[in-house]
């Protein structure tokens, strides 16, 4: 019975993550380098300009040193990247909708590793515009970039 309920418990909470109705995340069985490089080359291919790259746990980290940071990377990860991107098109759509939007642009993921395992995560545009004018071209673009990387991770090595 215990182990049920572990069982449920664990479901439960695996569920929880993948339906976020704000953030899109997806976990694979890939290092953060290799779900990174195909990320950004699915992007890419995809109509959108990755235009800012940064290495978030290295930038952290000379911060938690310089400013005596004690509780610093609880998670224990092994590693977080960031990326920057737009779609022109997109944008111009959003824009025309609703110009309070575009604090959405430009869009940015974030990959984290733990484990040996990526993790990728993507704030829903369609979250951020509910309600407004521009919601129809937020999806729209939430659906391309959602496509965008899981063909990336499923790209041949």
């Amino acid at each position: 019975m215990k182990s049920i309920l572990v069982f449920l418990l664990a479901l439960v909470s695996l569920n929880a993550f993948a339906e976020s109705p704000a953030v899109y995340g997806k976990s694979v069985d890939q290092s953060l380098e290799t779900a990174y490089k195909r990320v950004f080359k699915a992007l890419e291919g995809n109509g959108f300009k990755v235009v800012y790259e940064v290495d978030m746990l290295e930038n952290l980290t000379k911060f938690a040193k310089k400013n005596a940071v004690k509780d610093f990377n609880l998670n224990q990860l092994e590693g977080i990247k960031s990326m920057v991107f737009c779609n022109g098109a997109l944008a111009i759509k959003i824009s025309n909708a609703d110009p309070t939007m575009l604090a959405m642009c430009p869009l940015h993921l974030t990959l984290t590793q733990k484990a040996g395992r990526a993790t990728i995560l993507f704030v829903r545009p369609s979250f951020i515009a509910q309600g407004s004018k521009a919601e129809a071209p937020a999806k729209e673009l939430e659906e391309k970039v959602i496509k965008a990387i899981e063909s990336g991770l499923n790209a041949a090595p």
